[in-house]
């Protein structure tokens, strides 16, 4: 296992989809520790890049490094939550077997599942408060509730690092705020990345923020500027909060 400080570097990345710039010049450096919230407007590259630290896909030009090696190479190392957890209510998969396949990576292909294996998936369910509905059809859920299991199959990996991508997408305002939360205790053990439309909580939550519209804007201070907003968005955005933190877009001309 190779041994860095960062947790993820980034340097002249460069990614287009079908002749088109979608990343252009990307440098990132994150260490260790760090909870990042990515923000930019729809389109803009903020998944496409995710993919890219995942080895999901590869650049054009450029390299990445996690956690000091390739992105397929520390697979084994990251956690990942994606945008759609959406399940028919007909499929029948449970809580249990949902989180069990976090361990697959550490499980032999025609083995079954150890105790180990087993004893992790509890644990991680147990932390996001699912343990007692493990034999509950995944279709049943919430979309808080499902939100949770597939955090517990992140974290049954034991990741040092922990992806996650419009975590708070289709739920409700009361389990926003309750992720959150939670995220900032699991970034105690790892490093966060999270990609969010959620501009006014980031501020509240996360140590540094990066603004993705095709080029990348990173601050490590943790504050959002103007300046950030006006470059990522293209666009005016002003941050007002009444109870729950949002965003509201003046009006302004298209040149």
């Amino acid at each position: 296992m190779i041994m860095s400080d960062y947790a993820i570097e980034v340097e002249h990345l460069w990614f287009s989809y079908e002749g088109s710039d979608v990343l252009k010049d990307v440098n990132l450096a994150l260490r260790k520790g760090e909870f990042l919230g990515i923000i930019g407007p729809n389109g803009g590259g903020k998944t496409t890049l995710l993919k890219l630290m995942l080895g999901i896909i590869k650049p054009d030009r450029g390299r990445i490094l996690i956690l000091g090696e390739e992105p397929n190479a520390a697979s084994h190392r990251i956690g990942y939550v994606p945008q759609n957890t959406d399940f028919s209510p007909h499929f029948p998969i449970s809580v249990l077997d949902v989180a069990l396949m976090g361990r697959l990576a550490w499980s032999r292909i025609g083995k079954r599942y150890t105790e180990e294996d087993r004893e992790k998936v509890r644990t991680a369910l147990e932390k996001v408060g699912m343990w007692e509905n493990r034999y509950r059809p995944i279709g049943h859920l919430s979309g808080g509730q499902r939100q949770r299991v597939f955090i517990a199959r992140a974290l049954a990996t034991d990741p040092e690092i922990l992806f996650l991508d419009e975590p708070t997408a289709s739920v409700d305002p009361e389990f926003q705020v309750d992720l959150y939360d939670f995220l900032k205790e699991l970034n105690e053990d790892a490093t966060i990345v999270v990609i969010t439309h959620d501009i006014g909580v980031v501020s509240s939550y996360m140590k540094s923020i990066a603004c993705v519209n095709k080029h990348f804007i990173f601050h490590e201070g943790g504050q959002i500027t103007q300046e950030m907003l006006d470059t990522a968005y293209q666009c005016p955005v002003d941050l007002i909060a009444h109870g729950l933190p949002h965003r509201v877009f003046p009006h302004h001309h298209e040149d």
